[in-house]
């Protein structure tokens, strides 16, 4: 007996698509369908058009409910992006499908549909005509007369200095995609970047620009989504998930902060948003321009391999320079409200001469710990291990962990004392400390605590613009991609927690950030200044950042990576797990590292995690590691489907992060 059977990929955890018997036809690739599962109907999009089958293998398939859709909405090289992608990462290709689409799209409508239809992007706020490009500086046209050499597939690293005009170089090589009737996609790394980048790209291309991020209504983001399908938009600026969109006349990716953490998605289908455009550019071959001051150790590890072609920018245009750079040695000088007498006389004089001053603190609330002055108790979250994080401004303790929250104690939990002191430095705390210093200059907290209302990031970023806002403290919100002309002075008020970290990558973090945040002096006509707070003025690392910039401390890293047999010069993959049970986590663990097969792929562990409870669950993890990206994909290949038949994986939660940059 024969029946027809079509391949549908359901937003379930499930390895493989499902076979269905058609309700009608036809039923393409690409197309959405709604279809049973279980007790539910889900949305399923088609992966393989129905097909006659021997039906002797015991099935009995269930048939689809009905079509959503008259065309297929995700196009061929867009449903083979995302299959591609599911291999990889090894994640569910149903679920890889849903992330791909706008959240509208992934609900079954009420009726029938219309055939899918693009709907021109509404325009955020009405448009002034396009600009003209502006002329390219010489080192600039050098390296645009480089990216416009003819070819298909080129990645090409553009290494520019903070303030060097990269953004310039983006938007020329996009309008040489549209005049030659070409789409382009611009991806970057946070939605607080996103507003300055899109007003760029809208005063030069006008309404040809759509936006695509999370912080838009589901609405907004299907529009735009449609739209890039269509055609219709022909530049789109988006965030993580952007990478996704179907664009049929697609001409040039550029990922801006290439560098950027951000790009990696940290839970569920965990993807590089970076690694993927890279892999879609490939496929369609097309030019791909990785941008970025500080570029990951991975990409100069791959310009060093002639996999990409290195440019640079290494001056800022006109007569600005970059500023100057100072470390502060904070042994056995008094601070106030974390600030060195010296970094606070700087600001006092940046004030006078007019200027702007930014006190970069990478830490959000008043304190990081609440420390009783009697026992030395430091109040711990109760589902963590973890210390619970004083934000006065609530009047509440918070975890950044798992989002407990309690009132403020006004006694020691142990010893019942009643002195309880903030313990470090906060946003809040260097804010409060800086409008009693400045009562008479405006100063603005800008972190996620102060910006969660819509609207309200870009209105605190206008003000710092129109210089209203003379003094800034912020986060690492702030350290990247803005351009504010009456900046002139940077202080970083901490560096070290980064300097003794167990995490392999935080030199590398402190090297860009550090660049990157002092990168925001001096972009106007009045030279900066930086000045970076430090216990640890001698430590090697700092002191390479100081005499050779960042190029130099990569370079250092690459060396100790190569030696550590660690990323750029090896793959990992980490399988996490966590249980109730505090022993149950690290027992599943090891009967995976017993199934563990494949020449030249070290397990390392498995280990409690570094925060071993987290909301009252017992975390531990499993770094598997390789030479060889190939050998560890097909150790993988063949591991994942023997963890369900390990008995006690029932019992945990596990997931698994291929290239990951979290070890955490």
């Amino acid at each position: 007996m024969t029946e027809q059977r079509l391949k549908v990929a359901v937003p379930a955890p499930f390895p493989e698509a499902l076979d269905y018997l058609p309700h009608e036809l036809p039923l393409e690739p690409g197309m959405r369908v709604q279809v049973p599962l279980g007790r539910r109907q889900v949305v399923g999009v088609v992966v393989r058009a129905p097909e006659w089958t021997e039906a002797d293998d015991g099935l009995r398939c269930r048939p689809v409910t009905r079509r959503l859709d008259d065309e297929p909405l995700i196009p061929a090289d867009v449903l083979w992006l995302c299959q591609w992608a599911a291999t990889y990462y090894r994640y569910p290709l149903g679920e890889v499908l849903a992330a791909a689409l706008p959240g509208t799209l992934r609900k079954a409508p009420p009726a029938r549909p219309r055939a899918v239809r693009a709907r021109p992007p509404r325009a955020v706020r009405s448009q002034a005509p396009p600009s003209a490009p502006h002329p390219p500086n010489a080192e600039q046209a050098q390296v645009l007369a480089a990216l416009a050499e003819p070819g298909d597939f080129q990645v090409s690293l553009l290494e520019g200095v903070t303030g060097s005009g990269k953004t310039e170089i983006y938007l020329h090589r996009v309008q040489a995609a549209l005049d030659a009737g070409k789409q382009a996609l611009v991806l970057t790394p946070e939605i607080g970047l996103t507003p300055q980048l899109e007003a760029r790209f809208r005063e030069r291309f006008g309404d040809a620009v759509a936006v695509f991020h999370s912080g838009l209504t589901e609405r907004t983001r299907a529009d735009a989504w449609q739209a890039a399908r269509a055609g219709r938009c022909r530049v789109l600026v988006g965030t993580r998930s952007a990478v996704f969109t179907p664009m049929p006349q697609l001409g040039l990716i550029v990922i801006d902060e290439e560098h950027d953490a951000s790009y990696k998605q940290q839970e569920g289908f965990r993807y590089s948003a970076r690694d993927v455009a890279i892999v879609r550019g490939q496929r369609a071959g097309l030019p791909v321009i990785l941008g970025s001051a500080t570029p990951s150790l991975e990409s100069l590890h791959n310009v060093s391999r002639g996999r990409y072609r290195h440019l640079r920018l290494a001056t800022r245009p006109g007569e600005r320079r970059l500023p100057k750079v100072r470390l502060l040695d904070l042994r056995g000088i008094k601070l106030r409200d974390g600030l060195a007498p010296e970094l606070a006389q700087a600001v006092a004089t940046h004030l006078e001469q007019g200027g702007q001053a930014l006190l970069f603190v990478n830490r959000r609330g008043y304190a990081p710990s609440l420390l009783c002055h009697d026992c030395g108790w430091l109040a711990p979250c109760p589902h963590c291990d973890a210390r619970m994080t004083l934000h006065r401004s609530r009047g509440r303790l918070l975890c950044h962990h798992c989002g407990s929250e309690a009132q403020v104690p006004l006694r020691c939990g142990s010893c019942g004392g009643p002195e309880l002191i903030p313990v470090g430095q906060g946003t809040e705390r260097i804010e409060d400390g800086l409008r009693r210093l400045f009562p008479d200059v405006r100063v603005e907290r800008i972190d996620s605590d102060r910006t969660r209302r819509a609207g309200e990031l870009e209105r605190l970023l206008g003000d710092i613009r129109n210089r209203d806002i003379r003094i800034l403290v912020g986060t690492q919100m702030l350290a990247k991609g803005h351009d504010f002309d009456g900046l002139t002075l940077v202080g970083v008020v901490d560096t070290d927690q980064a300097l003794y970290s167990a995490d392999f990558r935080a030199i590398e973090r402190m090297g860009q950030l550090l660049t990157q945040v002092a990168g925001r002096a001096g972009r106007g006509s009045v030279p900066g200044e930086v000045l970076v707070q430090t216990h640890q003025p001698d430590h090697p690392q700092l002191q390479c950042w100081m005499r050779e910039g960042y190029s130099g401390l990569s370079r250092r890293l690459l060396d100790e990576r190569r030696e550590m047999g660690f990323p750029p010069s090896a793959h990992l993959a980490l399988l996490r797990a966590d249980a109730l049970d505090a022993g149950a986590a690290l027992r599943f663990l090891r009967e995976v590292a017993a199934q563990i097969s494949g020449a030249g792929i070290d397990a390392l562990g498995p280990i409690p995690a570094p925060m071993e409870r987290r909301a009252n669950r017992f975390r531990a993890q499993l770094l598997l590691r390789s030479t060889d990206r190939v050998a560890l994909q097909g150790s993988l290949g063949q591991l994942l489907p023997r963890i369900a038949a390990i008995p006690g994986s029932r019992r945990v939660r596990w997931s698994l992060d291929v290239d990951p940059i979290d070890l955490y």
